[in-house]
């Protein structure tokens, strides 16, 4: 949509790709390797569980099950393994057509056994692929193929009990995917085996959501932007969940007290009735905090988590202090929304979607500035147990989550707009910008990129006046995020202040601008900011 010519070849390029995969996976069935078989011993919880009972067995062929008969029917659940040929990057492309211009987002196939073929069963086992010594073992095809095979075997066929669980057993050296078999669900972990009793409701929804970001979890609806979209649709867990809140996180300076206070003052102005949370720690002064609690935010005091792969004094030395939201355990579900976002159409409908979801950033990577999680203080001691093992890509928590939460649920784009202009067209700045301003809102979110608004005069960009950061400028997403502000409270609006050090780097930069000839001419504007005279 965005640039016609560049975005045509994508779609070709990737329906070619994709025809290829699909070519591949029509053939003969992947050969499963062959090795010596060896008796699987019972792990001892099975003992309490009793006799008598029918047990599923998944990617099992090749292990001696005979003592499992001991407990009761052993039944073998068969399906065709994924093609080698099937990568990752299949299930979760860097673009996909979700204006649906065209003929709109497909998935690729992954195989599943015949359900009907099965009865229901008492339990359901899995030998679950564990290559961790291999490079990009987490993003292996068959590996979430195991996993899907035996969600949807205990979704399907799975007895229930009175709370509405059913008993699924895994078998593998690395911990199961968070992202179905939640770490709250875990009752027993013997050597290799992880015995689940999975909550149902919640593995339904995930089950019933497309098999990676290769198709939008939530479609865009219809042309009017006044429409509401069918909640009925939407297959949600049958717990209504006690509370539900936003929340954003500032820490280790006051940099991003404005763009918090700002944001609370958006997701007022779309009528949301959930609690608005803030994580802070004590770097924030008294005053402040007084302000952004006026703006509307609960306000929780924590201790920042330092990332131990960082650099001392690096701007994300403590970014790890987002964990903290998996420790809100009070409520059922949050939406988190970076400090540096204004909100211009109502998000509440992101309550009704599981973690992990979120808005595509590149290759397979979701942007965290926007996303659905599920507090949980387990997986807050998973993530703080990796910490000194796994490596973020971009040295931050973005690209840390994003190996934690491998499998994740696409929005739409328009969730979390980031305001970029990677092609450097007029198409896309024509496009961009008028989503940016138009009114009635298109957007529901703008993600600031770069040079923050109340970093800049009022008059316009800031980004335009230093040469790596036009990427980043757009004077109408300015303009818009000024207009959220210049609706607040002026007791509020004194908190967007320029600091003296500001005007100083910002005349610099419009001066080296000047002296460098711009063709944009940013730099010849007329500067009326008033908060020029009233410096912080």
């Amino acid at each position: 949509m965005l640039v016609a010519g560049v975005q045509s070849q994508g779609k070709v390029e990737k329906g070619l790709k994709m025809k290829a995969v699909l070519e591949e996976t029509q053939g003969e069935p992947p050969i499963r390797p062959t090795r010596n078989v060896i008796k699987l011993e019972v792990p001892s919880f099975m003992d309490k569980i009793g006799k008598r009972i029918k047990i599923g067995m998944v990617n099992m062929e090749e292990e001696d099950v005979s003592e499992w008969r001991t407990h009761g029917e052993v039944i073998p659940i068969k399906f065709e393994w994924v093609s080698e040929f099937f990568e990752w990057k299949d299930l979760f492309p860097e673009w996909i057509d979700e204006e649906e211009e065209d003929d709109g987002s497909t998935c690729p196939e992954i195989p599943m056994p015949d359900f009907a073929a099965y009865e229901s069963m008492d339990m359901i086992v899995a030998k679950l692929p564990c290559n961790y010594s291999k490079e990009g073992w987490s993003r292996e095809v068959l590996r979430l193929q195991v996993h899907l095979v035996l969600a949807n075997m205990a979704v399907k066929k799975g007895k229930r009990d009175w709370n509405w669980r059913t008993k699924v057993v895994m078998l593998s050296k690395c911990r199961p995917m968070l992202e179905l078999f939640r770490c709250d669900d875990l009752v027993r972990r013997e050597g290799d085996w992880w015995f689940y009793q999975p909550d149902m409701a919640r593995l339904e929804q995930k089950v019933s959501l497309p098999s990676g970001s290769c198709k939008l979890s939530l479609p865009l609806w219809g042309q009017g932007i006044d429409e509401v979209y069918d909640l009925s649709k939407i297959k949600t867990p049958a717990k209504t969940p006690k509370r539900e809140a936003y929340v954003t996180v500032i820490h280790s300076s006051e940099a991003y007290v404005c763009g918090a206070i700002t944001l609370a003052q958006s997701l007022l102005l779309t009528g949301t009735k959930r609690d608005l949370i803030l994580l802070m720690d004590n770097s924030i002064s008294e005053e402040k905090r007084q302000a952004l609690s006026a703006a509307g935010w609960k306000i929780r005091i924590i201790k920042r988590i330092r990332n131990p792969k960082a650099e001392k004094y690096s701007y994300n030395e403590y970014n790890y202090s987002k964990f903290r939201l998996w420790q809100l355990t009070d409520y059922d579900k949050l939406i988190f929304i970076d400090s540096d976002i204004i909100v211009l159409r109502n998000l509440d409908i992101l309550f009704h979607f599981p973690q992990m979801s979120a808005s595509g950033n590149d290759i397979w990577i979701f942007n965290s500035g926007v996303m659905v999680i599920e507090p949980s203080k387990c997986i807050f001691k998973i993530l703080m147990n990796e910490r000194k093992h796994i490596v973020s890509y971009n040295g931050g928590d973005q690209g840390f989550l994003n190996e934690v939460f491998v499998w994740w649920h696409r929005l739409p784009r328009r969730m979390n707009f980031l305001k970029n202009f990677w092609a450097n067209t007029t198409a896309e700045a024509s496009v961009k910008n008028q989503l940016f301003g138009a009114d009635p809102p298109k957007l529901y979110a703008i993600h600031y990129l770069g040079w923050k608004p109340w970093l800049c005069y009022r008059d316009y960009d800031c980004n335009w006046d230093v040469s790596d950061q036009h990427v980043y400028a757009s004077d109408v997403a300015h303009e818009r995020w000024w207009k959220v502000h210049d609706s607040m409270d002026e007791k509020l609006q004194r908190f967007c202040a320029l600091t003296k050090e500001r005007k100083t780097a910002l005349n610099w930069e419009r001066r080296k601008a000047r002296i460098m000839g711009f063709s944009d001419q940013h730099w010849k504007i007329n500067i009326t900011d008033p908060r020029r005279k009233h410096l912080v």
